[in-house]
């Protein structure tokens, strides 16, 4: 498996991806995302940002995630001070054919390179309350359950929000 930094080539396959798993986040009670969120102009802004990372297997695109610093203000309802930097993890998707595969995992870990590189100490991330498959992930890859959020841009969702604090040897 490869992670590297998206580019505009990227674009047709991760139209696709977005293609095949809307469908299957919606059949599990997720409408976290839909036909029009993320789509290619997100996509496209997060490639000129220089934040939007994807994973290959075998020369095909296995998963995406835009690696940030671009934290929710309603991340403050569970206590984050938003005022500290935090590479935060958005729109984290990996392609059905590759499930299982430790592709969400690599895209973290790379989030957490990420930090280490920039002397952050923070890492968070949110997702749908309805994505039961992160809520078991995040744990295990070190993030802590820090409690429930709204965000203004999807309304009536609810959406659970967790954070990994790295040791101050870690990015001293």
């Amino acid at each position: 498996m490869t992670i590297r930094p998206a580019t505009p080539a990227d674009l047709p396959a991760l139209i696709i991806l977005l293609q095949h798993v809307v469908p299957l986040m919606h059949e599990a009670g997720n409408f976290q995302w839909d036909n029009h969120y993320p789509n290619e102009t997100v996509f496209s802004e997060d490639i000129a940002k220089h934040q939007l990372w994807v994973a290959e297997i075998n020369g095909q695109l296995a998963g995406v995630a835009a690696l940030t610093e671009d934290q929710e203000p309603e991340y403050a309802q569970v206590g984050f001070d938003i005022s500290q930097r935090a590479i935060v993890t958005h729109r984290l998707a990996v392609a059905p054919a590759f499930r299982g595969k430790g592709v969400a995992a690599a895209l973290l870990a790379q989030a957490e390179q990420l930090a280490l590189d920039r002397n952050i100490t923070y890492l968070r991330i949110d997702t749908n309350s309805e994505n039961h498959i992160t809520q078991k992930l995040f744990p295990r890859m070190g993030y802590e359950y820090a409690g429930e959020i709204t965000l203004g841009f999807r309304p009536g969702l609810r959406f659970l929000a967790y954070q990994k604090k790295l040791s101050d040897f870690a990015v001293s």
